[in-house]
Parts: structure tokens; sequence; C-alpha cells
């Protein structure tokens, strides 16, 4: 029997959530200020948007470790993020292309999809792996939700990509720092009726959990 995994730390949610969102919206404000600048470095000339990605890259790398040395642990979609946010804002510097960092979010957002669906095919809630200790449901409950998570990261991704490659680099901007939290925000507030309906019984108390 595995041992079971030491609980994160404790910080104060002040900091917690400035390393968390500090570096996107530092990405923002950097952009604001750069979006209509060339800096022309070894007779290559770079953009705003890249020039901001080569900011950013180094800053959420900080964050990131700041937070994991910290709290102790650090969650698999905090890991998957910076090690794209790495190879992808990485491939935007080096060939000066906004486009890698751009397609970074629909990776992101396809790849947890897929890993979801296809626990989902197994018949498992990948996502009640991550997420029981912090939210409480039945069996059936986790699977209802892990197939609305999917659908909604899978939406995600055709968004971005729809995003990207029709709009401007600014919309795309004010969509990755407040479009994407604003829907993940509202998606978890309208799951109140399923947490209820689905939550475990409490010990020592009979009844059935009613599906929807």
């Amino acid at each position: 029997m595995s041992a079971p995994k030491p609980a994160p730390r404790k910080i104060n949610p002040w900091l917690k959530g400035a390393l968390e969102w500090g570096p996107i919206l530092i990405f923002f404000l950097t952009f604001g200020r750069l979006k209509e600048q060339t800096v022309t470095i070894g007779g290559t000339a770079y953009g705003g948007f890249v020039l901001t990605t080569a900011i950013f890259v180094p800053i959420l790398v900080a964050a990131t470790l700041a937070l994991w040395a910290l709290t102790g642990r650090l969650s698999v979609m905090q890991i998957v993020t910076l090690v794209l946010v790495i190879i992808f804002g990485g491939l935007s510097v080096w060939f000066n292309d906004p486009v890698f960092f751009k397609m970074k979010v629909t990776l992101i957002y396809l790849l947890f999809a897929a890993v979801l669906g296809f626990g989902l095919i197994r018949g498992q809630s990948y996502l009640a792996m991550v997420m029981d200790e912090a939210v409480p449901l039945t069996s059936d409950g986790w699977m209802i939700l892990t197939r609305r998570v999917t659908a909604l990261f899978a939406g995600l991704a055709v968004a971005n990509e729809v995003i990207w490659r029709n709009f401007s680099d600014q919309i795309w901007v004010d969509f990755k720092t407040f479009g994407l939290p604003a829907v993940m925000f509202l998606f978890f507030m309208t799951q109140g009726k399923l947490l209820e309906r689905h939550a475990p019984p409490k010990p020592g108390v009979d009844g059935d959990v009613s599906k929807d």
C-alpha cells in the first residue's frame, strides 16, 4: 500500500495568488508596453509579442519554482503548463515567430482533454485522481464532471485556434489573460447542482444519490 501524499504546506493566500496569476498579468502589462516596439538583436528584428514572450518565460519559471519551494507541491496542470511554456515560448523566441506560443494554449487544452477522454473510455475519472481531496463527489458524480471538463477543454482549444488565427495579437492576449480564467470560473460556478446531487453521503447517513 502506497504512502499517502504529504499535504501541501500552507502559505499566505495573497502570495500564492501572486505567484500563480502574477506572471500572466505581467505578460499582459508588458505586451501593452511593447506591442508597438521592435528591437534589433544580432541583425534580427524582434517585435513586441516575441519580446514579451522572452520576458514572460523566465518569470513563469521563477514563480513556479518559488511556489513549489514554498508549498512542496505542484499540480499536474502547473507542471505541464510550465514545460510547454518553456518549449513553445523558447521556439517563438528562437524562430522569432509568435505562432508557437499561441499554439501552446491549444496544445495544453487538447492534451488534458485527450487524457481525460482516454480515462473515460476506460471507465475511469482521471480528474478524480487529482481533485478528489479538494472536491468530494461520488463515482457517478466524478464521471459526469469529467465528461463536462473534457468538453470544456476541447472547446477552449477550438476557441483559442479561432481567436489567434483570425484576430489581432491584442485580442488574443486579452482572451488569454481574462477570457480563459473567466470561462473556467463560470464553468465551475455552474457545477453547484452537480456537486450537491452527487456529494457522498455523510457517515451514518443513508440515502440515495440522484443522477443527472
